[in-house]
C-alpha cells in the first residue's frame, strides 16, 4: 500500500484507518456549488450511491451563491473559448428548462457597450454573432439571455442526492483502488469541485486563481423591465411583497490578487480581503447599475461575495489528474519538452476534477459536468482544450530550468 499519490495531504495513520468504521459510496463529490451540483445530477442517472460534501451549511453558499447567475453570449470574433461558451450556453439553456427550474427566467439580456471604443468592437463582432439579436437603444438584445437563482437551482439539482454539509475534508488518502476522507468516508471515485480552494491537492500544474466576485440583492421602486449587462449585470425585476417595491440583483466579477493561488479561504487573511471588498464595492456596484438604468429608492437587502476559480488561460479543466512525479519518473525526457500522449502518462486513479469555470459557472457547468460524467461512466474522450492534460503539458515544458 502506498502512502499517497500526487502529494495529497495525509494526516492519519493507516492503522487508525483500519480501526475506523467507514461509510462507503461509489462516488463522493467535494463541493456543492454549481459544478458539484450538476456533476451529482448527471451521475445520479447512473448511480444511487453518491455523497456530496461541502464545508458550508447550504448548497451554493460560496462563489456560486455570489454569482450574478446570468446566462449570456460571449461576444467576439471566432476562437475556441467563444465556441465553448456558445456550445455551453445552448446546452445549459435547454438543461435549465428541462429540469423545470422555477427561478430560470429566459427573458433575454441587453448587452451595452461601456464606451465608444467598446461600441466599435461590438459593431465589428456583428458578422460573428452565434445567437440572434437586435439593436435596442444603445445596446444589443439577445433573446437567449437568462437569469437563474443559484440557491434554487442547486437545491433542485441535489434534492435526491445524499449530502454531508458543514463538513470540512482535511485529509484524502488513496487506499488501493479507493479513497479515504478524514478516516471516516470511503469512496471508489472522488470528484473535486472545490473551486478556488485547492488545498486538498498540490499538483503545481493545476493553476487555479481566485477572482473575487460580488452580488447584491436590492429592493427598488424602479421596475427593471429586462436583464442588462454593461460593466455589471442587473436582473429583471421581480415584484416584492411590499407595495411598489421590486427585487433586483446586481453582480460583477473582479479583483484578482497575485497571492491567491491555493488560498485557504477560511483564514483571517482572506476574510480581511472579503470585508474590504464588500465595503468598498457595494456603492460602486450601485453606481454602475445606475449608469445602466436609474434605480430609485434603493435598499440593499443582501450581499454575497466569493472567490470564483479561474485558470491561467481562462478555459475550464475537467478529467483525471495526472501524477506529475510518477510521469516524470517514467518519462524523464518530458523535462526536455518532449511531447507525450495523454494516455501514456500516469494519472491518479479514480480522482477527477471539474474546476476553472470563472465567472461563467452557470453557463459552463451543465455542459462540463455532463462531459465529465460521460468520461467517467462511458469513457468518452474529453476535448484537450478543457482537459487537465493541457495544463500539465504546458507546465512540464517549463520544468527543465527548474
Amino acid at each position: 500500500m502506498e502512502e499517497g499519490t500526487g502529494d495529497l495531504i495525509i494526516k492519519y495513520s493507516m492503522k487508525w484507518l483500519k480501526m475506523s468504521k467507514l461509510k462507503e459510496y461509489d462516488y463522493v463529490i467535494i463541493g456543492a456549488g454549481i459544478t458539484g451540483s450538476t456533476t451529482a445530477y448527471f451521475l445520479s442517472k447512473y448511480s444511487n450511491s453518491i455523497l456530496i460534501i461541502d464545508k458550508n451549511e447550504k448548497v451554493a453558499f460560496g462563489a456560486s451563491g455570489a454569482a450574478g447567475a446570468f446566462l449570456s453570449p460571449l461576444l467576439g470574433k471566432p476562437n475556441k473559448l467563444k465556441d465553448l461558451i456558445s456550445q455551453s450556453l445552448k446546452f445549459s439553456t435547454t438543461f435549465y428548462k428541462k429540469i423545470n427550474s422555477q427561478s430560470f427566467k429566459n427573458d433575454g439580456i441587453c448587452r451595452i457597450p461601456k464606451n465608444d471604443g467598446d461600441k466599435e468592437k461590438f459593431d465589428s463582432y456583428k458578422p460573428y454573432m452565434d445567437f440572434e439579436y437586435f439593436e435596442l437603444n444603445d445596446g444589443y438584445f439577445f433573446n437567449v439571455g437568462s437569469w437563474i437563482n443559484p440557491l434554487e437551482v442547486c437545491e433542485l439539482l441535489t434534492k435526491d442526492i445524499q449530502k454531508k454539509m458543514k463538513y470540512d475534508v482535511v485529509s484524502i488518502v488513496q487506499n488501493n483502488e479507493s479513497w479515504i476522507l478524514n478516516s471516516e468516508i470511503k469512496t471508489k471515485n472522488l470528484i473535486l469541485c472545490t473551486g478556488a480552494n485547492t488545498k486538498l491537492i498540490k499538483e503545481e500544474y493545476l493553476d487555479i486563481r481566485a477572482v473575487w466576485g460580488q452580488k447584491i440583492d436590492l429592493s427598488t421602486t424602479t421596475n427593471v423591465n429586462m436583464n442588462y449587462h454593461k460593466e455589471c449585470s442587473i436582473s429583471k425585476a421581480i415584484k416584492s411583497d411590499e407595495r411598489n417595491l421590486y427585487k433586483v440583483s446586481v453582480g460583477a466579477t473582479h479583483h484578482r490578487f497575485n497571492n491567491d493561488k491555493n488560498l485557504d479561504l477560511d483564514d483571517e487573511y482572506s476574510k480581511f480581503y472579503t470585508k474590504d471588498i464588500m465595503n468598498n464595492d457595494t456603492s460602486k456596484l450601485i453606481n454602475l447599475a445606475n449608469d445602466i438604468l436609474k434605480l430609485d429608492d434603493v435598499k440593499v437587502n443582501d450581499i454575497k461575495i466569493g472567490a470564483r476559480a479561474s485558470s491561467s488561460d481562462y478555459f475550464p479543466m475537467i478529467g483525471r489528474l495526472i501524477d506529475s512525479k510518477k510521469s516524470f519518473e517514467k518519462f524523464p525526457h518530458l523535462l526536455n519538452g518532449t511531447h507525450i500522449k495523454e494516455n501514456m502518462l500516469i494519472s491518479i486513479d479514480n480522482l477527477y476534477v471539474l474546476n476553472g469555470v470563472g465567472g461563467r459557472g452557470f453557463v459552463l457547468s451543465p455542459y462540463l459536468a455532463n462531459e465529465l460524467v460521460e468520461n467517467i461512466i462511458n469513457n468518452k474522450k474529453i476535448d484537450e482544450d478543457i482537459s487537465t492534460y493541457r495544463l500539465f503539458k504546458r507546465w512540464a515544458k517549463k520544468q527543465k530550468n527548474n
